[in-house]
């Protein structure tokens, strides 16, 4: 065996040795130094987040081609490390409090091993290690859901995500076997030459329906979104805020990976349609659910819903593009709702109240608060000229680029439906400024101003050369691939040009194994 392919796991043996330093100082540290359990959590955590911008970008594949990493996958996992840090360091209180203290080692340590999973998913080039990286980031969060054991409706959180996660993951494994069987392997760049050669085309529709039903458990994308309110609901909200954006984002990416490179040669004649409706029902639905939610939780929950629509517009652009597009996208969303669930944290944990009803007023005490809560619901909604106007501008355009009339109306929806949410956002702005309240939040003193500082600056800084980095960070990967997948690349783009109705468009797997 060849020991030098673990040289191109940077992230994973990083993050492996930050997991067992935690572990280690959770385990054999005395008592008086377990209150700073956290902090050195998040130091380490932070210095092993800053190597990754700075470690040599490699774009190699490992263990027969079932890893791949390249600057693209990189920066992908980059952005997941600042979503896990803010909510890290916004998770130190609570993670300290009374009710914590006996179980902080195990907490942090949970975040850690579900961030390996996705880390699998996202380098994943072979469906057994996808499989494997994903149930590692789902299984711990389970257990996550139900930290807060003193509270009923945690435990149902955590019975719900259990079931739904299994169900999904017996739905996604159904749909691999059906693949397995007309292509007779689980690498990406074998079924990618296969598919175009399969001769029961029904099968494969319903292949499809199997994988992206399961990937779409993991995004909530409706209709198998029906977990995703009550359990972030009755989590606790740092594990809410962490489903919301880290195990989303990590979702969306591994979907682009599995559709665009196993799948991509078939898109137009099997699973375009497919993702058409499912983005058109997410958006809408969760909009309109937002809408009728009390519970600032259960809103966010719906809200994050319907921001899982936009983000798989950009895997319809299924390009250099539109992955640059989606990673800007999700940058851009993981920081605004962080700030979101940092001041519904905060709020939370000094009284205990989430409702949108005890936001009235919230300005005349915390004003800070509701400055930055504010600042989020502009970002969330595309309001020039925050970073969110500029993330949905460039998932729009990334999807446009298809030029046919379906794609039209599906982006005109999606803008009809951009409309909508402003309204739900603006309600908790007018909650916080406007509607009288005689006895609002009483003001408290804010512990982790650095996690929200984090938030804000990204959320409302348009800053479109991050954009325009991870576009020739996407162009990059595309295009100098290693010669190694060059007879596939040939094999299968005699297949694309040999059938008529392919659009050129979408001859992902010819940019991708180039």
């Amino acid at each position: 065996m060849d020991y030098s392919q673990f040289l191109l796991m940077h992230h994973e043996i990083g993050l492996l040795i930050v997991f067992i330093l935690v572990f280690l100082f959770d385990t054999f540290g005395c008592k008086k130094v377990q209150g700073s359990l956290s902090v050195t959590t998040l130091v380490l955590f932070g210095a092993f987040t800053v190597y990754g911008f700075f470690a040599p970008q490699q774009t190699g594949e490992a263990f027969a081609g079932m890893y791949a990493t390249s600057p693209i996958v990189a920066s992908i996992k980059n952005i997941l490390n600042i979503g896990m840090f803010i909510v890290l360091l916004q998770s130190i209180k609570w993670n300290n409090s009374e009710t914590q203290s006996v179980r902080r080692g195990e907490f942090l340590e949970l975040m850690l091993v579900t961030l390996f999973g996705m880390y699998l998913m996202v380098s994943a080039r072979h469906f057994l290690i996808f499989v494997i990286g994903l149930e590692t980031a789902s299984l711990p969060l389970a257990a996550l859901a139900a930290f807060d054991k003193k509270q009923y409706e945690s435990h149902e959180a955590a019975v719900k995500y259990l079931f739904t996660a299994v169900f999904s993951s017996a739905i996604y494994m159904l749909g691999l076997s059906f693949v397995y069987a007309f292509t007779g392997s689980l690498y990406f760049s074998d079924i990618a030459a296969s598919v175009m050669l399969v001769d029961g085309q029904f099968l494969l529709y319903v292949a499809m329906a199997f994988v992206i039903a399961g990937i779409g458990f993991k995004i909530s994308l409706v209709p198998f979104h029906l977990w995703t309110a009550d359990v972030y609901q009755g989590a606790p909200t740092s594990v809410t805020s962490y489903l919301s954006v880290v195990s989303k984002g990590a979702a969306a990416f591994a979907a682009f990976v599995v559709l665009t490179q196993a799948f991509g040669a078939v898109y137009s004649q099997v699973w375009e349609w497919m993702l058409y409706a499912l983005i058109i029902l997410t958006i809408t639905l969760g909009n309109l659910f937002a809408i009728r939610q009390t519970n600032m939780k259960r809103f966010l929950a719906f809200s994050s819903i319907s921001q899982a629509g936009y983000i798989m517009l950009g895997v319809i652009a299924c390009n250099a593009t539109g992955v640059a597009s989606l990673s800007y996208y999700v940058l851009v969303y993981v920081v605004s709702n962080l700030a979101a669930f940092g001041v519904i944290q905060a709020i939370e944990n000094a009284t205990g109240k989430v409702d949108m009803t005890d936001y009235n007023g919230l300005y005349k005490t915390n004003p800070k608060l509701s400055f930055a809560m504010m600042l989020a619901m502009f970002s969330l909604g595309g309001i020039p000229p925050f970073a969110g106007f500029f993330s949905k501008f460039f998932i729009f355009s990334s999807a446009l680029e298809g030029g046919s009339v379906a794609v039209y109306v599906l982006v005109f929806i999606a803008l009809l439906n951009t409309i909508i949410s402003l309204y739900y956002y603006l309600l908790v702005v007018k909650a916080m400024f406007i509607n009288p309240n005689d006895n609002p939040i009483a003001s408290f003193i804010l512990r982790q101003r650095q996690g929200f500082a984090t938030c804000i600056y990204p959320a409302v800084l348009a800053n479109c050369h991050i954009a325009r980095h991870f576009k020739a960070a996407a162009l990059f990967d595309f295009n100098d691939r290693s010669i190694g997948k060059g007879e596939t690349h040939i094999k299968i783009n005699m297949h694309i040009l040999a059938n008529d109705n392919m659009n050129s468009r979408h001859n992902c797997v010819n940019l991708l194994y180039r």
